[in-house]
């Protein structure tokens, strides 16, 4: 079977997922695009092999919120729509479209008619789970930006839904130093660093590992500054003791599969975050603050409440079911990885009803 592998680059956490995948998808009948950043900014990507990279499209941010504005000016529209019909030429050599919330690969599929399968937090939002700003522009654009035949929902919780738990990617690490002061990963992408700076200043009894777009590490006093390093990171999310981020899913997974306790600030505007947000906060698995507000990360700091969820190898058991080519049973898939996560002390997961009259997987 031969796979066209299309994933939204905006972000880290689409490539984490991506990696997780990668790891079950022979290399030689699966060809990736990456589409959302410039080629030079992705790193650790021998993995995918002769990996190819699009414009794509993607969202602009400003001080922690969405910009319509600025997001229509820097999408390449008319690329986009080029890249779109010249993908759509090349689909008759492949079996069938994954696409990870990316968008020329899946209006690629839907011109040509060609299954393509979703696989993605973005999916789990046409079922009946935690949503918050959803006004009607935002769910028309979640809709339609990444448009799939079949889509496979992620989420931490099944919310007695047709979806799948997250595909976390947690490899070993070697030995590190340990920390003097309680170590905190912190990853606000979305926010300006001089206000993180200004926000964590005041805790100089922790230490503060903070990654975002710097040239090279350095230190101030409590605060440390890393550039982007998926070996780097993984390393301070194994040996932290809580991590500050976007509500972004991918992190937050990972945080939540080591049992790291979790703050989380969404950026503003974007539906996706600002329900995670929310789901965090219903099922008791982290803490969140609509704004970066010193109170809100002095009690977080001070809250000892740590969730751990364990979570099956979900990306083996997708590519076995995409393998097997009977896309069509979808709750079978669901029904077996949820029996198979386990949740330490959180009641939100002792019961397990999944819905078979659940609309979004009808899988048509």
């Amino acid at each position: 079977m031969n796979i066209l592998y299309g994933v939204q680059a905006t972000g880290n956490g689409h490539i984490s997922r991506a990696h997780a995948m990668a790891k079950h998808l022979p290399l030689e009948n699966t060809h990736y695009v990456f589409t959302g950043r410039k080629r030079e900014d992705f790193f650790d990507m021998n993995t995918f092999g002769n990996w190819e990279c699009l414009a794509g499209l993607s969202f602009a941010f400003k001080n922690g919120k969405i910009s319509n504005l600025h997001t229509l000016r820097q999408n390449q529209w008319r690329q986009f729509i080029k890249d779109v019909y010249s993908m759509r030429k090349r689909l008759d050599d492949y079996d069938v479209v994954v696409s990870d919330f990316e968008p020329v690969c899946a209006w690629a599929a839907k011109l040509a008619g060609k299954p393509c399968i979703g696989i993605g937090h973005q999916y789990a939002f046409d079922h009946a789970v935690p949503k918050a700003g959803n006004d009607f522009l935002s769910r028309k654009i979640m809709q339609n930006f990444a448009p799939v035949s079949i889509g496979l929902g992620l989420h931490w919780h099944h919310f007695e839904q047709i979806i799948l738990p997250p595909i976390v990617d947690i490899h070993e690490v070697g030995e590190s130093k340990p920390s003097e002061k309680p170590l905190i990963l912190v990853y606000l992408g979305f926010e300006s660093q001089e206000d993180v700076i200004r926000l964590l200043a005041p805790f100089s009894d922790y230490h503060f590992a903070i990654y975002g777009p710097f040239n090279g590490s350095c230190d101030i006093a409590h605060l440390e500054f890393k550039p982007a390093s998926r070996e780097g990171f993984h390393q301070d999310l194994h040996r932290c003791n809580g991590v500050i981020c976007n509500a972004g899913f991918e992190l937050a997974s990972e945080a939540i599969s080591l049992g790291k306790k979790l703050l989380v600030k969404p950026l503003l505007g974007q539906t996706e975050q600002e329900s995670n947000a929310r789901a965090l906060y219903e099922l008791d698995l982290g803490m969140t603050m609509e704004t970066l507000q010193r109170p809100s990360v002095d009690a977080w700091l001070q809250w000892d409440k740590q969730q751990q969820v364990h979570y099956p190898d979900v990306a083996q058991h997708i590519v076995e079911w995409l393998q097997a080519g009977n896309w069509n049973d979808c709750q079978a898939l669901s029904e077996t990885l949820w029996q198979k996560t386990q949740a330490d002390g959180n009641p939100h997961f002792n019961t397990l009803d999944i819905n078979a009259n659940d609309s979004l997987l009808e899988c048509a």
